[in-house]
C-alpha cells in the first residue's frame, strides 16, 4: 500500500472513494482534512472554520460519502446547503467524482431554472441533496423533497449565507429535518453572527479552526500599486497584462458598470480572450463563462464579488484587484481564488487615494502588511479629472468622520 493510501486509510477513508480523489488528483490530506474527518466519522457535530483552498468541500463530503456507503431506495440521508447555483454545482461536482466507484446518487438543486428536471431527479431517487435555501424550500412546500431520512446536515460557506440574509430561510429548513441528525458548519470566517446561527441548530459542537480567522492562502504573494486615478490604473492594468506569465486572471472590479466598462476596454486593446460576470448576467451566462475559464478557453475573467466564493478553478495565475473591496473579508475570499491545490499565486491590488483607508483595514484584519510596488516607469500617470478628485476628497472626508465624529472636514472648512 503507498504512503498515499496509508494516509487516507488512517483516517477512515474507504477503499472505492481512496481510487475516487486519486483520480482526482488529490495529494495528501489536507490539515482540514485530516482534522475534521475523524470527527464526522465520529458521529460530531462539527464547526469548520477554514479558508478557500483548503480543501474543506472533501473534509466533510468524503466522510459523509463513507457513512452512506451506497443508495437506498428509501428517501434522502444527507443534505448540503450553500449559497449560490455557482458552489452547489461547484460541490456537487466534487461529490459525483467522489463517489465514481459506489451508486450513490446526487441531486442539485438551484434557482434561476424550471424545477421540472430537479423534481424529476427527485422522483427518480437520490442519497444525496446539494441545493440553495430557496430552492429546497420551493421543492419542500410543493411535496418533492421527502426529508424524514435526512440524518446529516451540512450548512456551508455559513458566513456567505448570513450576508445574504439566509437565515430565516434557514431556521424554516431546520424545523422540516429530523430532530436527531448529525450537524456541520463550515465557514472562512467566526463572527458572532455566525456563532449565533450554529446555536440555532448545533449541540455541543467541536469546533475546527485550521488559520486564523481571515487569514489567506499562504501561497499567495500579495502586493499592492497606488495610483492616483481611474485612467492611470487602465494604464496599469494594460502593462502588466503584456506579461505572458499572466495566462489565467480574474479582475475584481466592485461594480457591474466597471465590469462593463473594463471588458470593452480589454477588448478593445486585445488583452485576450474575455469572459465578465456580475448580478445582471443570467444564471447561464455565468455559468458559461465559468465553464470557459475553467476549461483555459478565455485568459481573463471580469466579476464583480458575485463569484468571489462561487469560482473553484485550479492554475488561477493572477488575480487583480482593479477596486480594492469595501467589505474586509471580500478581498480574504477573491485572492483566495489563487494560490489553490498547493498552487503559488500573485494577488494584485490597485489603491487609489481613497482607498489607503480600506486597505490599512484590510491589513489590520489579515494581520500581515501588504507589499507596496512602485509604479513601472512605462505606466503613464494621467491627471485626475476633476469631478474624480471631488469624489475622492469627499469619500477622504467621510472616512475621516467614521473614525471621527467631531470631524468636521474640508468641505465643511471651505463653506464656512
Amino acid at each position: 500500500m503507498s504512503d498515499f493510501e496509508i494516509e487516507w486509510t488512517e483516517l477512515g477513508v474507504t477503499r472505492q472513494f481512496i481510487n475516487a480523489i486519486k483520480d482526482m488528483g488529490f495529494a495528501a490530506p489536507t490539515e482540514i482534512q485530516s482534522r475534521a474527518i475523524p470527527l464526522v466519522n465520529g458521529g460530531q457535530n462539527l464547526i469548520g472554520i477554514a479558508q478557500t483552498g483548503t480543501g474543506k468541500t472533501a473534509a466533510y463530503l468524503l466522510p459523509i460519502l463513507g457513512k452512506l456507503k451506497f443508495n437506498r431506495p428509501e428517501s434522502p440521508r444527507a443534505l448540503v446547503l450553500l449559497p449560490t447555483k455557482e458552489l452547489v454545482k461547484q460541490v456537487a461536482d466534487v461529490c459525483r467524482q467522489a463517489s465514481i466507484y459506489s451508486d450513490i446518487r446526487v441531486a442539485e438543486l438551484y434557482g434561476g431554472v424550471g424545477p421540472k428536471s430537479q423534481i424529476e431527479t427527485l422522483k427518480s431517487g437520490v442519497d444525496v441533496i446539494i441545493s440553495t435555501p430557496g430552492r429546497f424550500e420551493e421543492l419542500y412546500f410543493t411535496g418533492n423533497i421527502p426529508t424524514k431520512q435526512l440524518k446529516i446536515l451540512v450548512v456551508d460557506e455559513a458566513d456567505r449565507l448570513m450576508d445574504m440574509h439566509f437565515r430565516p430561510q434557514l431556521r424554516k429548513i431546520l424545523e422540516w429535518l429530523p430532530s436527531k441528525r448529525q450537524n456541520m458548519l463550515f465557514s472562512a470566517t467566526f463572527s458572532t453572527r455566525i456563532e449565533q446561527l450554529a446555536e440555532d441548530f448545533m449541540e455541543f459542537p467541536v469546533k475546527v479552526e485550521v488559520t486564523p480567522q481571515a487569514t489567506p492562502a499562504a501561497l499567495v504573494q500579495q502586493v499592492a500599486y497606488r495610483v492616483p486615478n481611474f485612467k492611470t490604473k487602465l494604464n496599469l492594468l494594460e502593462l502588466l497584462l503584456k506579461d505572458a506569465t499572466m495566462n489565467r486572471i480574474i479582475i475584481f472590479a466592485r461594480t457591474k458598470e466597471t465590469v462593463t466598462n473594463l471588458s470593452k476596454y480589454l477588448e478593445r486593446i486585445e488583452a485576450g480572450q474575455i469572459r465578465s460576470i456580475h448580478s445582471n448576467k443570467g444564471q447561464n451566462a455565468r455559468h458559461n463563462a465559468i465553464a470557459a475559464f475553467s476549461e483555459g478557453e478565455i485568459r481573463l475573467l471580469i466579476s464583480t464579488d458575485v463569484t468571489a466564493r462561487g469560482i473553484d478553478v485550479k492554475q488561477v495565475s493572477h488575480v487583480i484587484n482593479f477596486d480594492v473591496p469595501v467589505i474586509y473579508d471580500d478581498y480574504v475570499h477573491r485572492i483566495g481564488r489563487t494560490g489553490r491545490a498547493n498552487s503559488t499565486g500573485i494577488a494584485i491590488s490597485f489603491i487609489t487615494p481613497a482607498d489607503e483607508y480600506h486597505i490599512t483595514k484590510i491589513e489590520k484584519l489579515i494581520r500581515e502588511k501588504i507589499e507596496r510596488k512602485t509604479l513601472p516607469k512605462e505606466v503613464q500617470i494621467e491627471s485626475t479629472p476633476y469631478h474624480e478628485s471631488q469624489a475622492i476628497a469627499r469619500e477622504i472626508d467621510r472616512q475621516k468622520r467614521q473614525d471621527d465624529p467631531t470631524y468636521q472636514g474640508a468641505f465643511h472648512e471651505r463653506k464656512k
